[in-house]
């Protein structure tokens, strides 16, 4: 398979490592530090404000950047794509993070944090946030249990690894079942408040519309997952894979933005499109910079044969999904003033960073990017020279819109 690869290099940390090591660090004495004194004295929240950038950022966001997970699960264990096999591991282990991480905010977030565990038998069925709650504990065990391998091939447990892999498919099918569920929950969370949500993104199809939204989103933060592993750990870079994963999201990204603007029209909200406030410009702004201008630059193959050209548009991407989830949750909702304090600043920064240096430990640690699998198997060191003589040259690889490396290995 065609990639760019780098070799493994020293095994020491380097200054970005050690770097998101301290900010980790600092993210969860200031988390200590609110668990002790509340929230009133460490947050901007006042009553009329019940949530803030802990909840719309790394809740809303973090959940829906984790969709990735699913969709590359499902594509290759449910339609059966087994080429994309080489970038599901770290996609899922993205998830994993993703969703761990919003749960552990959640539980900052609440006034009684010690009591997380109350909705496991206190159930409120009428609430779209306890649907969320369990659907978001139970997927967060089915990822752990997907990424499981990685820990029995670690340390040579294969009876337990046979019996993962006996369960994949079925395990896949319900962690997709519950992802579509909660996804488009957490819209439904912002139907029942039309009050609160301005016109320009509030809608009664908002759960459609999270989920599509979360998909694109999703996929666009596989190749920008893939490009930094790339650059900052020197593991490979799937080219061709991400190539055709860039492919598929102004596709879904049409559909999204077909949907908004449809339902703005019939619900008799077009006339915001035109209106002189901010509100008007952060709307014209996300969907200028994160889905127009995404789906011309993903369309073009000059842009899919370019790695930072990727990188560079799925993170347009990936800040389309982060500024609508603001604006829907934060910016654009209407209960009063708020800004968030230094505190929760850091303490969100402090939570993005927690998951870059378990990402980094992880996979350095643990066979996510180089494993032997029944559809992939390592080179052998006495084929180095068959795969050095077999390997094309950089002129042949640049008519095929990528770089390719002798030393990586072929799955």
């Amino acid at each position: 398979m065609t990639a760019i690869s780098h070799s493994k290099g020293s095994q020491q940390f380097g200054i970005g490592t050690l770097t998101l090591g301290f900010l980790s660090l600092l993210g969860l004495i200031l988390v200590v530090y609110r668990w002790i004194n509340g929230l009133g004295i460490t947050t901007g929240l006042t009553d009329g404000r019940g949530w803030g950038l802990w909840i719309s950022f790394d809740v809303f966001c973090g959940i829906a950047l984790a969709a990735g997970a699913f969709t590359v699960a499902g594509t290759v264990y449910i339609l059966r794509l087994k080429e994309f096999y080489p970038i599901l591991r770290p996609t899922v282990l993205t998830g994993f993070l993703g969703y761990a991480l919003a749960a552990f905010a959640i539980s900052v977030d609440l006034g009684f944090p010690h009591r997380i565990y109350y909705m496991i038998y206190n159930w409120n069925i009428h609430s779209p946030l306890f649907e969320v709650g369990w659907c978001v504990m139970i997927y967060l065990t089915v990822l752990a249990l997907e990424l499981s391998p990685i820990v029995f091939e670690r340390f040579n447990m294969k009876a337990p690894l046979k019996i993962i892999r006996s369960i994949t498919v079925p395990l896949v099918i319900f962690g997709v079942v519950l992802s579509t569920m909660h996804q488009s929950s957490l819209g439904t969370l912002f139907v029942l408040m039309p009050h609160r949500v301005h016109p320009l993104w509030y809608s009664s199809i908002m759960p459609v519309l999270f989920l599509i939204s979360a998909i694109a989103a999703g996929l666009g933060m596989v190749i920008v997952e893939s490009t930094w592993s790339f650059f900052g750990m020197k593991h490979k870079l799937e080219v061709r894979l991400l190539a055709k994963i860039a492919k598929i999201i102004p596709i879904i990204l049409g559909i999204y933005g077909i949907l908004r603007f449809g339902d703005l029209i019939i619900r008799g909200s077009g006339a915001y499109l035109f209106a002189a406030d901010k509100f008007t410009l952060l709307f014209w702004g996300e969907i200028i910079f994160s889905v127009l201008l995404p789906i011309i630059l993903f369309s073009l193959p000059s842009v899919r044969r370019k790695p930072m050209q990727m990188f560079s548009t799925a993170l347009l991407v990936v800040f389309g999904l982060v500024l609508n989830r603001l604006n829907v949750s934060l910016i654009a909702f209407s209960a009063g003033a708020y800004a968030p304090t230094w505190l929760e600043l850091f303490v969100t920064i402090g939570m993005v960073a927690i998951g870059a240096f378990v990402f980094v430990l992880v996979s350095r640690y643990f066979p996510v990017f180089s494993h032997p699998t029944e559809e992939n198997e390592k080179i052998q060191p006495d084929n180095k020279k068959l795969v050095e003589k077999l390997a094309p040259t950089q002129q042949q690889i640049e008519g095929k819109g990528s770089t390719y490396s002798p030393n990586s290995s072929l799955e």
